[in-house]
């Protein structure tokens, strides 16, 4: 099966994964709705994509924003097939004592609370259109199985998507709904382009990391978007070949 016409939300879509995702979908025939807070960058993504892209200004940690964007889906589409569950930020690296609750909130409630409103309301979507039943891919990350050093709240955050995923995943076999994760690292984005020039390692020292195109990851959530709903890539773990995840370094 191919994405042809399947209705496809991705959140954080105005740059990034996001943004690879969005073009690479839309190229494939998807309908897609690309959400994020900037209407004017998703504008842009959406003319660089072509086909049919309905770009959405959406704050993922607003439960208002939210539910408005949704009813703007149901308005435009009627239903909802798959959903990518990628909004997300983070803060610098701080030494755990030294973090503010303020930093630690804007993480946590972007990246779970708003991973919960946005897969909550998909759910609900899923679960009540006819025919029933779509995809939840919630963007983990490799920080949800191993930390980097003073990433508590960001880590935290993506520990919790795992357990999120797993709930979902029980909850919605009764609605035909398939939940799934995938867990990157190190692609190569704005955001971690830094990454090249050294990042912080677990003995301390500063060292510069491997980095893959982000191009893959837009491949992986192509392919399990693509997914029958019969079958389901419940952990997807996409990452640079050489970077320092596997063993001991």
């Amino acid at each position: 099966m191919g994405v042809e016409g399947k209705i496809i939300l991705v959140t954080g879509a105005s740059q990034g994964i996001g943004k690879a995702c969005v073009v690479t979908l839309a190229k494939k025939g998807a309908k897609v709705v690309a959400a994020a807070r900037r209407l004017d960058k998703l504008e842009a993504v959406a003319s660089e994509a072509g086909g049919d892209v309905t770009p959405i200004a959406c704050d993922a940690s607003d439960p208002a924003s939210v539910e408005a964007m949704f009813a703007a889906i149901a308005a435009r589409h009627g239903r909802l097939d798959v959903v990518f569950n990628n909004a997300g930020n983070n803060m610098p690296g701080t030494d755990f004592g030294d973090i503010a609750f303020e930093d630690w909130r804007r993480v946590i409630g972007l990246n779970l609370d708003g991973c919960f409103l946005v897969a909550r309301g998909a759910y609900k979507m899923m679960r009540d259109q006819s025919p029933k039943g779509g995809r939840i891919i919630n963007n983990g990350s490799i920080s949800a199985y191993a930390p980097r050093p003073g990433s508590a709240a960001y880590t935290a955050s993506k520990h919790a998507i795992t357990g999120l995923t797993k709930t979902i995943s029980l909850d919605g076999r009764k609605h035909d709904i398939a939940c799934c994760q995938i867990d990157i690292g190190n692609a190569r984005t704005e955001m971690a382009a830094r990454m090249a020039d050294g990042v912080p390692q677990a003995d301390g020292s500063i060292r510069p990391e491997p980095l893959m195109d982000v191009q893959v990851v837009a491949d992986s959530i192509l392919f399990m978007s693509a997914m029958d709903l019969s079958a389901n890539a419940q952990f997807l773990t996409v990452m640079a070949t050489k970077m320092p995840f596997v063993g001991r370094g």
